[in-house]
């Protein structure tokens, strides 16, 4: 099978982490996605890949929740900072971590850990956000205290003065990525607060799916990139798989129709291949409960195979 790119050393890691959402089942998407074959394939592409196994989540049911505006901060906190101290040691292995969730708060720890490499050599990264939602809630905002909505706000430094500090000061520094270099894409369910957050953070790319039926996802991709990659190392990609219509990805927590098609989908992962700058990769919000024989994981292992090179000529 032709790659569109030179082939990687891949690291995958796996945070079956279920704390930050009030559905449960997503801590069982990291064994979907190995189920569905996700490193037999990148291997055929011709990619080296290695399994570093799950980072240790700690069981909801044996832990206090906490204050009910953002339930089990501390325990996502450690959980983060485990997978934050992974990630950056297979960056600096000169690995491309693959990371498997879990729910979305897991990425205030994927995120941290490649922003770390690259606040070391005194670079920054880039953040492409795929997501029907803009996880950009604090504390202070959040209708629901689940902290799967707001890992954006603890990465882009929005959320250090409404309690989440645990999760932004990973690493003793902030903010993460600048929102100069992050792009929101693809939402379609905002929260009230979340639009002025939105906009005190200074996000400078967020992309609704008006968009992308009026202008055409190329074009809003193109753009895209282009942000993400603006005096940046490289850019972090975090597919949340309810960012695809639930037509072709059901098995999420938190569907909202009118998302990408199967083929938007694909087409993003292939413009970001193309692109070449893609320095780590995670899935999110995968529940196996929730789904329809594994078919959002499938769809999960496709896109990871086009957004690491798979072409069809």
């Amino acid at each position: 099978m032709p790659l569109a790119s030179a082939p990687r050393r891949i690291r995958i890691l796996g945070v079956p982490l279920d704390l930050g959402a009030s559905r449960r089942g997503v801590d069982m998407g990291p064994s979907a996605l190995r189920v569905a074959g996700l490193e037999a394939h990148l291997e055929a592409l011709g990619h080296e890949v290695s399994d570093g196994g799950n980072v240790r989540v700690e069981i909801a049911e044996t832990q206090p929740a906490g204050a009910s505006n953002a339930r089990f901060l501390t325990e996502i906190a450690d959980t983060c900072t485990r997978t934050a101290q992974a990630v950056s040691d297979a960056m600096k292995q000169g690995l491309t971590p693959l990371i498997l969730g879990g729910d979305h708060s897991l990425a205030a720890g994927s995120v941290s850990g490649v922003s770390h490499y690259f606040h070391q050599h005194a670079q920054k990264l880039g953040l492409l956000w795929l997501d029907a939602h803009s996880d950009i809630n604090t504390p202070a905002t959040s209708p629901s205290g689940n902290v799967h909505g707001m890992p954006l706000a603890a990465l882009t430094g929005l959320g250090t003065d409404s309690g989440l500090s645990p999760l932004a000061r990973i690493f003793d520094y902030l903010p993460k990525v600048s929102p100069e270099n992050t792009v929101v894409l693809g939402v379609r369910s905002i929260d009230a607060h979340e639009r002025a957050n939105l906009h005190a953070a200074g996000v400078r790319g967020v992309y609704t799916m008006r968009d992308i039926d009026e202008r055409g996802l190329r074009t809003v991709m193109q753009e895209a990139l282009e942000i993400i990659s603006d005096g940046t190392a490289g850019f972090h990609v975090s597919l949340d798989m309810d960012w695809i219509d639930p037509e072709h990805a059901p098995g999420v927590g938190t569907a909202v129709r009118g998302g990408a098609t199967y083929r938007e989908a694909h087409l993003a992962m292939e413009l970001i291949a193309d692109h070449g700058g893609m320095v780590s990769f995670e899935i999110v919000e995968v529940n196996p409960i929730l789904d329809q024989r594994n078919s959002t994981a499938e769809l999960a292992v496709e896109l990871a195979c086009s957004a690491f090179g798979k072409k069809i000529l």
